[in-house]
């Protein structure tokens, strides 16, 4: 099957793009390096680096005739989007509409859209968090990440695009970026291993739903024959604290400084975790690696690289 997969020099999209190869379809990679880096990048797939919002994104199009398209790409910070709103909105929204009228035109399958279970609920009301859940995001991020989901739902009532969206939890692993804000496992482990000192904005309490890169990429694998007009959480079901995975690394790392605080950021949410009934019923998906095993295959891949670069 031919997949272009957006973002795919990115933290998640490259791991993505890496299982598709592996299972023996053609991959295409759209990605324009702002975030993502070439050494992500997957020989084996065909690399345009192109913006989504820019026209020269149909010259992708004409010459590989994608049939399904795995969406990861996207402005994907909570704080930054607080700050950028209009941004946000550009890439997010317009980009994803940009690449919503080039598969109407050139004729793609399917699309796979990686939207935000951690943003788009907003403070829950219940816990664990359904795909019931009423949505209210706290954040210009989760806005533009749900704004999508409703044009998909009209791409495929009046076009007949097939398409399923993935909320994904928090997710983690080797190649995230450990110098942004966002990704506390990569910033946390990143600074151990260099013996910085890790800063815990807030009280540490917060909860998310903390769920292994490699478990998400199969998710975008299994959405390709799976989940048609369908929405699925990916999550583990259980909230860990920003204390606990402190804690964890600390252990793991043989770290020896203590836990220093700062204020909470704002727009974020205090507690939240996935209820991912729904994505193994119509996806045949579930977690596969702990979060004690995924922390140490994190630590691993930050050490082999000096920390992270």
């Amino acid at each position: 099957m031919r997949v272009l997969v957006t973002g795919g020099a990115g933290f998640i999209g490259s791991h993505v793009v890496d299982l598709l190869l592996t299972e023996g379809h053609q991959v295409m990679v759209a990605d324009d390096l702002s975030a993502g880096r070439e050494e992500n990048l997957n020989p084996q797939a065909h690399f345009y680096e192109v913006d989504i919002r820019s026209p020269e994104l149909e010259k992708l199009f004409a010459a590989e005739a994608p049939e399904v398209i795995c969406h990861n790409a996207a402005k994907a910070s909570v704080r930054e989007s607080m700050a950028k709103p209009l941004l946000y909105a550009d890439v997010n929204v317009l980009g994803s509409l940009n690449l919503l009228e080039l598969s109407r035109k050139y004729g793609v399958r399917k699309f796979i859209y990686a939207s935000s279970g951690g943003a788009v609920y907003g403070e829950p009301q219940y816990l664990p968090v359904d795909e019931e859940h009423p949505i209210h995001p706290l954040d210009p991020y989760g806005a533009s990440k749900h704004h999508v989901e409703h044009y998909l739902h009209l791409y495929r009532a009046n076009w007949g695009l097939a398409y399923t969206i993935l909320r994904y939890p928090n997710v983690y692993g080797p190649r995230q970026d450990p110098h942004g804000e966002a990704g506390v496992v990569a910033i946390f482990a990143h600074q151990m291993l260099r013996k910085q000192e890790p800063v815990i904005n807030g009280s540490g309490e917060q909860e998310r739903d903390f769920v292994y890169v490699s478990d998400v990429a199969r998710s975008n694998l299994l959405a390709l024959e799976r989940g048609d007009g369908g929405t699925c959480n990916l999550g583990t079901g259980v909230g860990t604290s920003i204390n606990e995975i402190f804690a964890r690394l600390k252990a793991i790392i043989g770290y020896q400084g203590n836990r220093v605080h700062a204020p909470p950021r704002p727009g974020e949410v205090f507690k939240i975790w996935l209820d991912a009934s729904r994505a193994r019923r119509e996806l045949t998906w579930q977690p596969r690696v702990g979060l004690e095993e995924g922390l140490r295959r994190t630590v691993e891949y930050f050490a082999a690289s000096r920390g992270g670069g």
